[in-house]
């Protein structure tokens, strides 16, 4: 599995952290920065991160910023990416079942290192259910069509 990661500066050090962990478990992971804590834009990031997965350049992506959100809202502007903020292990894997979340949005503000290696673990290993949740998927890719 190809991970694509990124975060702004609110999210430097806990995406630099995830990615030293990721790869320690010998996933591949590309790195869409940023690269310091230096204040950056977030949807620099976003965009980045979203259209690799939706190029289909990774297969799941991850970003860090201060709370998910900002992070949330601009990858979900890139059609064919469904990008879900949680913050328990519980939401993230109902996110990957029903919604086939195929990036996974975090805050570092509310989440330390052993936090979002548990959400990443769990996002990363529960599968889509598909079944009556594809049906909703498909709802959802007919919307971003309509625009």
């Amino acid at each position: 599995m190809k991970i694509a990661i990124g975060a702004d500066h609110a999210g430097f050090a806990l995406k630099e952290e995830l990615l030293t962990s990721l790869q320690a478990k010998g996933l591949e992971v590309v790195d869409y920065g940023t690269h310091s804590s230096e204040s950056t834009d977030y949807p620099d990031y976003a965009s980045a991160v979203a259209h690799a997965v939706a190029r289909g350049e990774a297969d799941r992506g991850l970003l860090v910023c201060s709370t998910g959100v900002g992070m949330s809202m601009a990858a979900n502007k890139v059609e064919g990416v469904r990008a879900a903020l949680a913050f328990s292990a519980d939401e993230v894997e109902l996110t990957r079942r029903h919604n086939d979340a195929n990036v996974l949005t975090m805050g570092a503000r509310y989440n330390n290192l052993q936090q979002a290696e548990e959400l990443v673990d769990v996002f990363l290993k529960t599968p889509f259910e598909g079944g009556r949740h594809q049906r909703r998927v498909d709802k959802i890719a007919s919307l971003e069509k309509s625009n």
